[in-house]
Order: structure tokens, then C-alpha cells, then sequence
């Protein structure tokens, strides 16, 4: 039976034969595919790295790095990004976390795959401009060669073969149960791709001005031809900007599966939008009182993510005026995620959802914190005027709604005291929980600091 993945033979033998080796996984072992499938990944986004010089290498070289580098996610279609999120998402949660993975979430994880290499070969391969649209189908029984499974010596590793692979002589074939966290743990050092992203800098460094444009020019010159005939691929952006949202979701602690959880319904929507007044909020999360603590409204990836934010809005005012508490708002197109406190704060974007309690803390400090003109500053730690003064701007900058302030200071003059003192301010008026202290100090003055910062504040 003909792979899924048939189309990366020619240019992209390597990410061919772990891309098959997946398929392979979907049906037998949801976790070993989830792995696979970042690995997978994980080859392909390296070989772009090694291929197209307009990417720029990240701070680190590590995966999460490499697909959250600007000019990475620039040079993709924005529907396609969402995609590999959720593949590095699930991999990681194969690798890291004994959450069950179920048989639909590594079909799915698979589908996910093919779609990003289809890209991947669509806009890189030579040909690509001639390469068909092409129908994913589902693995069934029917349709996917038997799995072989290998354990190697006393390293256990499981390894998802084709009938006509032939097996290393010290692998011996056996069916044995899923493979385990641990065992992938274990396998996830030894394909580490850490060198070949350091090759790839040192290549870099030495590649003369001449080498980069001829390269550069290459490949402009097969992404333009490539590009020149559009692209009618069927992406199925609708059902992966759901499918991330609910894994991100699944990472906060949420079970999406509770009733009212999705597509609820709601009453009192302007008659402009719907004579009826009904509406139907995608996402609810409800507090364990059952009151509202946030909405999340999804708009397509093609579509900016504020288009959602008034419909949000008009969601959080209906819910508001049924439940008397108005919920913290969401709203995303897959590709970016904006939280909107509107009762504080304007809208910031958000890397994902929040969990129960971080949002319930939410709700609860609009009634319990304190302005932070009537909590004085502790002369005890920062007393000098200057610093008071400093703390007063300061905390004046936040109640205007403000998310970020900076303080210069001369050597000398207090910095760390400055800062332990508005730490205090905050803490007592319950506008903070958790403080992250960084200096550029050693080891032993930080440890100072935070045990001085410990007895002056309790």
C-alpha cells in the first residue's frame, strides 16, 4: 500500500523514511507516532535552517527555538504554523508526560505532518510546482503494513519498519507493549539534533559573502517558480486552529469535554448580529460554582485575530448581565492568542490560556487588591527620598494600566532595596503572588539579596 508521504522520495528521502515511520505508529502506538512526528519535524525545520539563508539562527537550538523564530514564522503561511505548534506540543507531551495519548490524537498528529511536509515540498522541491493536490487518507488496518518493533541489545527503542525494511542484525523483532515515557526519554537523547544545528552555524560562519548570494539566489529562484502556480492544497486550517486550541487548553488542566464547554449557547446579542439574539460562545470556562471565568472566540487563521475581539466582547456582556460576574476574554486565530482583562487592562498577546486558579486569582483581585496609593512604601527597606519618589512613579505608572515600568538608577543608589520595596508594595496589596528577581550579580549576592528580601517583607 502507497504512504501518505510517497511525495518526499525524490528530495526528502531522509524525512521520507521518518515521516513513513510515523504513519507506521498512528494506528499501533499513538505515543511512539506523537514522538516520531516531532522528530520528524524536527528534521524538516532543520533542513530549512541548513537550506534557506533568508532564516536567521535563534538564541538557542533547541526546536521550540527554531519554529519561534521570527523569520521562521515569517516564511510560512499563517494557517501553517498552528500545525507545527501542535506537533511539537504533542511530541513533547509524549516524551515528557504520562497523559494518555489517544489512537485519534496520533491519527490526527499524523494528518498534521503531511500537511506541513506537502509544504515543505510544495515551495522547496525543485519540482515542487508540479506536484499534485493530494487527498490525506486516514491509516486503517487495511491500509498499513504490519508494525515491527525492535529491541536493541539492552537499550529498548521501538522502531516503526516497513515489511520490506530489513532489520539490523542486533535488533530482534518482537511485539512488545506501547513504548513508555522513560524509553522515549531515552531515545529523545540520542536523536538529538544539537549537532547538526551547531554544523549548521559553524557552516554559516564560514561561508563567504559569494557562497551565501549564489545560495540565496538558488533559492529564491525555486520558491519564486514554485510559488508562480497557486497552491489549491486543502490545508483543513478550520480543524487544526480547534484541535490547537483544545491541546493548549489540555495543558492548562481544562477537560473540554464538560457540558457547556463549547459552542454554548447565550441570549441578549445585539439584533444587528442575529435577530434572534442568540449566540453561541466557542469556548466557556466555567468556575467550579459554575460561573463564568473567560471566553475564548476563534476566528480563522487567515483573518486577524482582533476581528474576534468585539464579538468576545458582546459574549463577556451577555454572560455578565445572566451570572453577575464578567469573564476575562480570549480571543485567537490559531496563529496568535490575545487575553483581555477589560475591566484593568487593555488586550496583550498571550502564548496560551490560563489555568482554574490563575483566572479565578484574576477575578478575585478586581474586588479584593487595594490601590497602590494608599499602601505606603516600608522606609525600612527603601527610605531614602529619592526612592520613595522612584516607588510613587512607579506605582502610579501601573494603576494607569500600564504593564511595564523602568527604573534607572546610579550604582549605589538602592536599585535592589528600590525593588524589594515595590515587591512589598505589591504584594500587600495583593496586586502580585510570585515575583521572578533578576540580577546581574553573583551567586552569592543573590542569595543574600533573597534571604534579606525574605526577613524585611515575611
Amino acid at each position: 500500500m502507497a504512504s501518505n508521504f510517497d511525495f518526499l522520495t525524490t528530495d526528502f528521502p531522509e524525512i521520507y523514511e521518518s515521516a513513513t515511520r510515523v504513519e507506521n505508529l498512528a494506528l499501533s502506538d499513538s505515543r511512539a507516532c506523537c514522538f516520531y512526528a516531532r522528530y520528524t519535524l524536527e528534521q524538516a525545520v532543520i533542513w530549512l535552517y541548513d537550506n534557506d539563508p533568508y532564516l536567521q539562527l535563534p538564541y538557542d537550538n533547541n526546536l521550540g527555538a527554531l519554529i519561534h523564530e521570527q523569520t521562521f514564522k515569517d516564511n510560512l503561511p499563517p494557517n501553517l504554523f498552528p500545525k507545527i505548534r501542535i506537533i511539537h506540543k504533542m511530541g513533547n507531551r509524549a516524551a515528557h508526560s504520562n497523559q494518555k495519548i489517544s489512537q485519534k490524537e496520533g491519527l490526527y498528529i499524523t494528518e498534521e505532518l503531511f500537511h506541513f511536509l506537502y509544504w515543505l515540498c510544495r515551495y522547496y522541491s525543485p519540482n515542487g510546482k508540479n506536484l499534485p493536490k493530494l487527498q490525506y487518507i486516514t491509516p486503517s488496518s487495511t491500509n498499513i503494513p504490519p508494525l515491527l518493533r525492535g529491541v536493541r541489545g539492552d537499550q529498548t527503542s521501538q522502531i516503526g519498519m516497513r515489511e520490506d525494511e530489513t532489520l539490523p542484525t542486533e535488533v530482534k523483532t518482537e511485539i512488545t507493549p506501547e513504548i513508555t515515557v522513560a524509553q522515549l526519554q531515552k531515545l529523545e537523547q540520542e536523536l538529538s539534533q544539537a549537532q547538526e544545528m551547531a554544523r549548521i552555524a559553524e557552516k554559516r560562519q564560514k561561508q563567504t559573502q559569494a557562497e551565501y548570494n549564489q545560495l540565496k539566489a538558488e533559492i529564491d529562484r525555486i520558491k519564486q517558480a514554485n510559488s508562480a502556480i497557486k497552491d489549491n492544497h486543502d490545508y483543513n486550517e478550520a480543524d487544526t486552529r480547534k484541535y490547537l486550541i483544545d491541546v493548549l487548553l489540555k495543558e492548562m488542566g481544562w477537560d473540554i469535554t464538560q457540558p457547556d464547554f463549547t459552542e454554548y449557547e447565550i441570549t441578549g446579542m445585539p439584533q444587528s448580529i442575529n435577530p434572534t439574539g442568540k449566540g453561541y460562545i466557542d469556548y466557556v470556562l466555567w468556575d467550579d460554582n459554575g460561573l463564568p471565568l473567560a471566553v475564548i472566540e476563534a476566528k480563522r487563521t487567515q483573518k486577524d485575530a482582533h476581528l474576534g475581539k468585539q464579538q468576545a466582547k458582546l459574549y463577556a456582556d451577555c454572560l455578565e448581565k445572566k451570572f453577575h460576574q464578567r469573564p476575562i476574554i480570549f480571543y485567537s486565530n490559531g496563529y496568535q492568542t490575545y487575553l483581555w482583562d477589560d475591566k484593568n487592562y487593555p488586550p496583550r498577546l498571550v502564548e496560551g490560556f490560563l489555568k482554574k486558579d490563575e483566572l479565578q486569582r484574576m477575578i478575585y483581585r478586581r474586588s479584593h487588591s487595594k490601590p497602590l496609593e494608599i499602601v505606603l512604601p516600608n522606609q525600612e527597606i527603601a527610605g531614602r527620598s529619592y526612592q520613595i519618589e522612584a516607588i510613587k512613579r512607579v506605582t502610579e505608572t501601573l494603576e494607569h494600566k500600564a504593564r511595564k515600568a523602568l527604573l534607572v538608577m546610579a550604582t549605589g543608589t538602592g536599585k535592589t532595596r528600590t525593588a524589594i520595596a515595590l515587591i512589598d508594595i505589591l504584594t500587600r496589596a495583593n496586586w502580585i503572588k510570585r515575583v521572578l528577581f533578576l540580577a546581574d550579580r553573583t551567586s552569592l549576592d543573590l542569595l543574600q539579596n533573597y534571604n534579606e528580601h525574605k526577613k524585611m517583607i515575611g
